[in-house]
């Protein structure tokens, strides 16, 4: 079967301040969008943010994973490790706050992959990692 892309949808309450991190930090290209919600392409995927005035997140729990606490829920990408590095620079050099720095999780073992988690302004919890080696996706 052929890798199709993911549409996920989040709730928000400040739709301006997320349209923002999305498409200036993160650097995703909006699509359609409406007075209440917005598309992004994700990294090749499709985001959508949906205004709820009323909506408060709940705060992350976390499980531990290669000695650090992940929080869950999160979601994200993975990328080249080329493309990831560029990322992880530039978020640094914006002062992102990092729940995990960018790192080097499973290092020498099956499944080696840079990682780092970041909130976006509603707290939702962001994953965005790379491979050494792609194949290694879902290794066991």
């Amino acid at each position: 079967m052929q890798a199709q892309p993911f549409h996920l949808a989040i709730p928000v309450q400040n739709l301006k301040k997320c349209r923002t991190f999305y498409k200036d930090i993160l650097q995703c290209k909006e699509g359609r969008s409406s007075k209440h919600w917005v598309d992004f392409n994700f990294f090749g995927h499709q985001l959508v943010i949906h205004q709820k005035e009323n909506y408060l997140p709940t705060k992350a729990i976390t499980n531990p994973v290669d000695g650090h606490d992940v929080p869950v829920p999160h979601f994200g990408v993975v990328l080249t490790w080329k493309d990831w590095n560029t990322l992880s620079e530039r978020l640094k050099k914006l002062g992102i706050n990092f729940i995990i720095q960018p790192t080097i999780r499973f290092k020498g073992k099956v499944g080696e992959q840079a990682t780092m988690f970041f909130n976006d302004p509603e707290n939702n919890a962001l994953e965005f990692k790379a491979f050494k080696d792609i194949d290694q996706l879902f290794a066991k």
